[in-house]
């Protein structure tokens, strides 16, 4: 298998349960809440046109949808699609859902306002690369929206996270350093927030590092 398609894989045999994560299926009125606020300070902005790459089973996509945002979802798991597009249409919302590479999004010439990106990074082969296409994907004033993390204390073995997928450069997570690092050259300014020690976002308290990296272009 290549790479992707190894990675797809994986992903796909995840769907089913990658919901029963607090912070994943959004289940608990406090945690979608707790998330709902803050897309709504990082967009900051009335229907705004959203990217979510990796959009997994489209917790975030709804939420940004049923806030009167123009959602475009891209997962490489086919599955998780699936998943993604009957939650919008349970909840009567509208989004466009795509299967394809969320490193390379599979959106033609479409530029957006926001290019959002939850915990993706570190599952990526090329994350660099990756955020190169996410950034040529925003109009001038765009924001590139990066919830990121270290997953543990101490600095990540770089191990291959599921059969086949190889080594990844950013295995186990991507410090706010070394993600800010990779994003000041691509945009203009560059912010990060500390989510740590927001309970509610996760569902439960944590010790890793959490935020999210801001940066407009």
């Amino acid at each position: 298998m290549t790479n992707s398609t190894a990675i797809g894989a994986y992903w796909d045999g995840q769907a089913a349960v990658f919901d029963d994560e607090a912070d994943h299926g959004l289940r608990d009125d406090a945690t979608r809440a707790a998330w709902a606020a803050r897309l709504e300070s990082w967009i900051g902005r009335p229907a705004a046109d959203v990217l979510d790459v990796g959009c997994g089973t489209g917790s975030l996509t709804c939420l940004l949808a049923a806030a009167g945002h123009r959602v475009t979802g891209v997962d490489l798991a086919p599955r998780m699609v699936e998943r993604a597009r009957a939650k919008a249409a349970a909840a009567g919302l509208e989004a466009r859902l795509f299967v394809g590479d969320a490193a390379v999004p599979p959106t033609g010439d479409d530029r957006f306002d926001v290019v959002l990106s939850r915990h993706l990074v570190w599952t990526l082969p090329e994350p660099e690369a990756a955020l190169r296409e996410w950034v040529a994907r925003l109009r001038p004033g765009g924001v590139l929206v990066l919830v990121e993390g270290r997953w543990g204390a101490a600095a990540p073995v770089a191990e291959p996270y599921g059969a086949g997928t190889g080594v990844l450069p950013w295995s186990g997570g991507v410090g706010a350093e070394a993600l800010a690092g990779a994003v000041r050259p691509l945009v203009a300014d560059v912010r990060v927030e500390d989510l740590g020690g927001d309970e509610q976002l996760w569902g439960r308290p944590v010790t890793d590092e959490r935020y999210v990296l801001m940066g407009r272009v």
